[in-house]
């Protein structure tokens, strides 16, 4: 399995490190693509586990959603109202249990998991956008460099560690695998990486112990998103979320780990560089 996995990223590190260079709607259309492919693999888990949802849903609210997370940006592209992003997050609620209200056979455990999938995926992976948008002097690019290179080397450092030194088991009944000895490799190497990202991009912009900070804060939500999303996939009997990326599983899969980790860093940011 480590051919595939290899071969893969050599073909997909390069997309992401040029869609995160050129910015702008380029990025933005790639970010949106990967939320909208992820829900759809959320639907495949749901159905393979026989679980009620409405795919149709998802992707209409979940792009309302996409709008409401960028709009809220303090730097978006787009001049709107400050308050608007409540707005499109009110009318992915109330429409999505008006799509459940107007259905036959309604079902309150349809609507639940409809709202996971939106509040999972699009609210969270869309502040992927907002990190790129900090200014000032693009400074939104080296953090999402920071963000995607941190991320890599925890599952990498996390990966080997645990293959060579992993003895105890970080959480058995979700992912069995994984052990303790890895998670802290991982976490080590994590770090690493984030201090050397800094001494290169902007040592003079935030401080040693805020890039320490982040670095650690990275890894350790990039495992917790990472455990998260496997919940929904044990549950649902799955190992992937599809085999889409050979040796990779699904993009749901390859992304898990900005779950959580997206949205934290984001308001973590905007705090650390309001001046």
């Amino acid at each position: 399995m480590l051919l595939p996995r290899i071969l893969t990223a050599l073909v997909g590190i390069p997309l992401v490190l040029a869609a995160i260079h050129f910015g702008g709607v380029f990025y933005m259309a790639f970010v949106v693509a990967i939320i909208l492919l992820c829900l759809y693999e959320y639907g495949l888990i749901l159905l393979t586990a026989k679980k009620p949802v409405n795919r149709l849903s998802l992707i209409i609210f979940g792009i309302f959603m996409i709008i409401g997370v960028v709009a809220s940006s303090t730097d978006t592209y787009f001049k709107l109202p400050s308050n608007i992003s409540s707005f499109f997050v009110s009318i992915c609620l109330a429409g999505v249990f008006f799509v459940e209200v107007i259905t036959p056979k309604r079902s309150l455990e349809r609507a639940a998991n409809t709202l996971l999938g939106i509040i999972f995926i699009p609210w969270a992976l869309a502040h992927l956008i907002n990190i790129r948008m900090i200014e000032p002097n693009d400074i939104g690019k080296y953090f999402t460099y920071i963000l995607f290179f941190t991320i890599w080397a925890t599952d990498t450092g996390a990966y080997f560690a645990g293959r060579f030194f992993g003895k105890h088991s970080l959480n058995k009944e979700v992912s069995p695998k994984k052990t303790w000895e890895g998670s802290i490799g991982g976490t080590v190497i994590a770090v690493s990486i984030t201090l050397l990202c800094w001494n290169l991009f902007f040592p003079d912009y935030i401080t040693y112990k805020q890039a320490l900070f982040i670095g650690f804060l990275i890894s350790v939500l990039a495992q917790i998103s990472d455990l998260s999303q496997s919940i929904l996939k044990r549950s649902a009997g799955v190992k992937d979320s599809s085999n889409i990326l050979p040796g990779h599983g699904g993009f749901f899969d390859r992304f898990d780990a900005f779950l959580l980790t997206a949205p934290v860093l984001y308001y973590v940011l905007v705090y650390m560089t309001v001046k």
